[in-house]
């Protein structure tokens, strides 16, 4: 009986890989991976080999049916991202959806993903939040900004250094300048950092530095009570 297993990895620090992922990896048949340069310095790090097969956000409507077949083939299929759990901001709906479909079983095990550590020391209420992932680079962008303007749950936003800037410039721009937000970058990494402070403050900094690292923006939602 086929099974795919959707295996979260380390978003940054290889210590927080699970022993259960670890051997799961190594069982599975075949791996369904975002970028085969990027998992095999993972699988050699852990002395493994394995036949990978590409999977990601460009080709992954092309070549769904490809990996059904090799999911129907197989007994063990493992789906990794590059970083944190797949589907999450990262490819992985297209392929679950399909195997819902064609009645093949899934299992998701828990673990890394960004935005919890970060939603965490924000200091913002957590008790509610909205994810967002990223926002649409262009088209869209706008018009989203605009439904959130009233969106009382705390909002959490995925961002590339090379946006940051411009996004938390226009976030006091929409959201008003003295919203709270805080931002973490390079998590569970050697140069982890999070900034808390107003939108004004936070745009300031960010465009005033050279940015790296993935980031992490956590938004105090409207009149909500910090």
């Amino acid at each position: 009986m086929s099974i795919l297993y959707i295996i979260p990895t380390p978003i940054g620090n290889l210590g927080d890989l699970t022993k259960r992922a670890e051997s799961l990896i190594r069982e599975c048949d075949v791996l369904l991976v975002e970028d085969t340069r990027h998992t095999g310095k993972l699988l050699s790090l852990l002395e493994i080999k394995k036949r990978m097969v590409s999977y990601h956000k460009f080709n992954e409507h092309q070549i769904i049916s490809k990996c059904l077949s090799i999911i129907e083939d197989n007994e063990k299929v493992g789906l990794i991202s590059d970083a944190g759990t797949p589907s999450i901001s990262d490819p992985g709906y297209l392929i679950v959806k399909a195997c819902i479909e064609h009645n093949i079983d899934i299992d998701c095990l828990p673990g890394a993903t960004a935005f919890v550590p970060a939603l965490v020391v924000s200091g913002l209420p957590t008790d509610r939040f909205s994810f967002e992932g990223f926002l649409p680079v262009k088209k869209g962008r706008k018009k989203r900004l605009q439904e959130l303007l009233t969106e009382k749950r705390t909002m959490i936003f995925y961002e590339s250094p090379y946006r940051i800037g411009k996004t938390l410039k226009e976030f006091s721009e929409n959201f008003g300048m003295d919203r709270k937000a805080s931002v973490s970058r390079e998590l569970s990494k050697k140069f982890e950092e999070t900034i808390r402070g107003n939108l004004e403050e936070l745009s300031a900094h960010y465009n005033s530095v050279k940015n790296k690292g993935e980031f992490v923006v956590v938004l105090q939602g409207n009149n909500q009570a910090v």
